[in-house]
């Protein structure tokens, strides 16, 4: 009899993650077939990311970095509304007066490229809510991008999948493919192709941006790959991601910018310090920075630790988040 119910027991576990693991692919891949034609609107959210491991591995000889990255999603978003216009073109809002919004804007040039491609006659009115940290190492561009293209193949109908638009997203920003799938991912290239990793286990995140900004690309150049620097160990990451050990993961994570980041601004190690002072497992500057994220398995600990970020003045932005893992 006990056997009977183990394997039932078994059995109902492999049918629902099976289950489970089908809605994903077909909300990954069909709900992407543009199938919304005919919509004046769509309300999107575009969510942030962290690195959970970033280590740069070689330069190509068009000067692009190949790296090895392990990203993953946070519930912190952009709020982003696409209208269809009458008038021909594209127009951009924000509730934020520094960021562009022009065909310098990431957004923009994802709009630009379907409407070139598909012959679209339409004009499109973008409004953007802003929340994800500027020039931050979270993908906030990127991801604003992805939430544009995701949108624009609904609106119109163009009928591209998962595939098709991941291959156009690349010309935009080597990040925006990613935020098109989102979860729990390692990156290789110059960070366009991703596999799925097991999904992080669920905690509170804050994530704290000081008053500084820096340039991706200045930081990259910096990085000497001759000199000895600390390269993380992003396959221990990964274990612990099949393990679903939250500490393990945690304590594992290593940024090989920092070595260029940190020493331009050193108000990123001095929080790092403040939220492990503030009990976060580790914590560690996301992308090319500025902004530091702790990992912290108790929620209530993580609020103590963002009233200090926001209290004491090293950060301009702080808030408190969590996994995300469902698209």
């Amino acid at each position: 009899m006990k056997n009977h119910l183990e394997n039932a027991r078994l059995f109902l576990y492999n049918y629902v993650y099976t289950s489970y693991k089908v809605i994903l692919i077909l909300r990954e891949f069909s709900i992407l077939r543009g199938n919304g034609e005919g919509m004046d609107s769509i309300r999107l959210k575009a969510r942030a990311k962290i690195n959970l491991g970033l280590d740069v591995t070689g330069i190509r000889e068009d000067g692009y970095h190949e790296v090895k990255m392990v990203m993953q999603t946070v519930g912190l978003y952009d709020r982003i509304i696409i209208e269809k216009t009458k008038e021909p073109g594209i127009v951009i809002t924000s509730n934020l007066s520094y960021i562009p919004l022009n065909e310098n804007n990431l957004m923009y040039k994802a709009a630009d490229m379907l409407m070139r491609e598909f012959d679209i006659d339409e004009g499109v009115h973008m409004d953007l809510r802003k929340f994800i940290p500027v020039a931050a190492g979270m993908a906030g561009g990127s991801s604003d991008a992805a939430a544009v293209f995701y949108g624009m193949n609904r609106m119109f109908g163009l009928g591209l999948d998962i595939e098709q638009l991941k291959e156009r997203a690349v010309k935009v920003g080597a990040d925006v493919p990613y935020c098109l799938i989102r979860g729990t991912m390692l990156a290789t290239g110059i960070g366009e192709k991703l596999d799925r990793l097991p999904p992080m286990p669920q905690c509170a995140i804050v994530v704290a941006k000081p008053p500084v900004n820096v340039s991706t690309r200045m930081v990259y150049e910096k990085l000497d790959m001759s000199s000895d620097i600390r390269h993380p160990d992003i396959d221990a990451v990964i274990r612990g991601l099949e393990n679903g050990n939250l500490v393990q993961i945690a304590e594992s994570m290593g940024n090989v910018l920092e070595d260029v980041t940190i020493p331009m601004h050193p108000v990123i190690d001095t929080i790092k310090r403040d939220m492990k002072r503030f009990g976060a497992i580790n914590a560690m500057m996301s992308g090319s920075g500025p902004t530091v994220f702790g990992i912290f398995d108790d929620k209530q600990q993580a609020q103590i630790c963002l009233n200090h970020m926001r209290e004491q003045g090293s950060a301009r932005q702080a808030y408190i988040t969590d996994v995300y893992n469902v698209r």
